[in-house]
């Protein structure tokens, strides 16, 4: 069966990679960062202006997709894409993480999680099945499996009945899947912060391999030392599928998503960028920036004076911190974009140095500006 998302490398630097992804809504160059459009839409942001940042992919949320407007809609409508008038690559999620987040809220059974709806108290249940069948609904050009998404700090008893839990589950998700022609399947290793229960994972997973387009890294960046996520990144990455994309799950910061790329991720995504944004907090090549401080006050650089993005050649930081103050949607929207382009930006400038041979000196140079050491 030929897949419907592949993947090409182009070039290696150590564990690094640059490559290319084809799906069936076009190419997506790697390592790449991908914007998250919750609700079918990056918060504040246009198509045109993420068009304009240079994404070439972003992400839809099953959970919240599904309780609003419904996916059986967005079907009707026409799919995912004509939605929201987005003709390149879509991303969904399982919704897993999601529920996994409501806490008290849910309860997690072997045919599926019941949970209360976080908007109006309403009760739902989501099985990998019906995951699956929304993301079928919702048109995506890559799926991801129905998991179960333990805490960061979680203990060997709790994760290995879990992954294998995740293992029977990716089971009924690959018999559940209808569209298989036109929306890629990724796999989600699990594991939490042992080496050997990764391998574990991975091992259990790969049995199904000829399903699977890609493989995610989930589980981590949910909680534990940052020093635990980049020796499991180390160990798993390099041993999953040499020939498919590798996908870290939820990391947006611009050191961590270095040292994954160092470790031969590929694909990554978060709220974060936005989420600082709304919280007028920017990122900049010497650092996060928080706009809102008084000593911006009558500052008239740009946000990063080396960014060539839209914000920082029209709007000063006076300005911005203005709007932010006064809490105008101007502010939100700038902030927004210029985090997206920066993170944007930085992994088209990884993928540059990986093919020139330069990523370790980039990366330690990056690092060292940004953390100024």
């Amino acid at each position: 069966m030929k897949l419907p998302v592949r993947y090409k490398i182009e070039d290696k630097d150590g564990k690094a990679r640059a490559g290319v992804i084809t799906t069936p809504h076009g190419e997506i160059k790697t390592p790449v960062f991908m914007p998250v459009g919750t609700q079918a839409t990056v918060k504040t942001m246009s198509k045109e202006e993420l068009l304009a940042i240079g994404s070439e992919i972003i992400l839809g949320n099953t959970y919240h997709l599904y309780l609003r407007p419904n996916d059986e809609l967005i079907a009707r409508l026409g799919g995912l894409h004509k939605f929201m008038n987005w003709d390149k690559p879509i991303l969904t999620d399982s919704g897993g993480f999601q529920v996994f987040s409501l806490g008290s809220l849910r309860k997690i059974k072997e045919e599926g999680v019941y949970f209360s709806s976080h908007i109006d108290g309403s009760k739902h249940f989501i099985s990998p099945e019906k995951s699956i069948q929304i993301q079928n609904n919702l048109g995506s050009d890559i799926a991801m499996l129905f998991d179960e998404c333990p805490p960061g700090l979680s203990t060997r008893e709790y994760i290995i009945p879990s992954i294998e839990r995740t293992t029977r589950w990716a089971k009924r998700c690959v018999e559940a899947h209808q569209k298989k022609g036109s929306q890629g399947l990724f796999a989600i290793v699990q594991g939490g912060i042992y080496e050997d229960l990764r391998q574990k994972s991975l091992d259990e997973l790969s049995e199904m391999d000829e399903n699977f387009s890609g493989y995610a890294i989930g589980g981590l960046a949910v909680g534990e030392p940052r020093e635990d996520m980049y020796r499991i990144l180390d160990y798993i990455v390099e041993k999953c599928p040499e020939e498919k994309p590798r996908y870290l799950m939820g990391v947006g910061e611009p050191v961590d998503m270095l040292n994954a790329v160092e470790s031969g991720i590929d694909m990554m995504d978060c709220v974060q960028p936005t989420r600082l944004a709304r919280h007028g907090t920017v990122f900049t090549k010497d650092g996060r920036l928080v706009i809102k401080s008084e000593r911006y006050k009558e500052d008239t650089k740009p946000l990063d004076e080396e960014c060539d993005c839209y914000v920082c050649k029209n709007y000063s930081r006076a300005y911005i911190r203005h709007l932010i103050k006064v809490q105008e949607v101007l502010g939100l929207r700038l902030t927004s974009y210029h985090n997206l382009y920066f993170l944007i930006k930085l992994m088209k400038d990884a993928r540059r140095a990986i093919k020139e041979k330069r990523f370790k000196e980039f990366k330690e140079n990056f690092i060292k500006r940004y953390e100024n050491k």
